[in-house]
């Protein structure tokens, strides 16, 4: 039987359902570039909303690895919080009118690729499965460039 921690035990589910994951932000990208001028700010909007919708998702794992052990560090539960709070601030500008979506997407695009950070802290401190990391990294690669990208394609108005 494969040790469950080694690298490569990553459950053959958690890995599809994880790509797949990233379909509904390549959906939002296809819409900008390629869709009808109105559906440009529908689409911006949704690939924000489901960006931090992951970023705040993220948080919430973190906070389950942590969870798991009789004395995680207290980083780790301080860390878990911080996401669904940056996603809450990141929305501001659309709720004072101020230019939106964009600047929020390059927030969270840039926070995402950056998450596997986190992740690699967790594995350190032995939070996280063996196979943690390496999907952790994919995922965030993935949805990290596609959320930038939704960020820099310029208005068709």
């Amino acid at each position: 039987m494969a040790d469950p921690d080694s690298p490569a035990a990553l459950p053959a589910t958690a890995r599809l359902l994880g790509l797949a994951g990233l379909l509904p932000q390549l959906a939002a990208l296809g819409a900008v570039l390629v869709g009808p001028e109105a559906w440009f700010f529908p689409a911006l909007a949704s690939g924000y909303l489901y960006a931090v919708l992951i970023f705040s998702f993220l948080g919430g794992t973190w906070w389950g690895l942590a969870a798991r052990s009789a004395r995680p560090p207290v980083w780790t539960y301080i860390l878990a919080v911080l996401p669904s709070l940056i996603a809450l601030a990141s929305a501001v500008p659309w709720m004072t009118g101020d230019p939106w979506p964009q600047p929020s997407l390059m927030l969270i695009g840039m926070l995402i690729l950056l998450s596997p950070l986190v992740d690699r802290a967790l594995s350190r401190a032995g939070l996280a499965p063996g196979w943690w990391l390496g999907l952790r990294v994919q995922l965030s690669v993935g949805l990290g460039l596609t959320t930038l990208v939704l960020g820099i394609v310029p208005a068709p108005y």
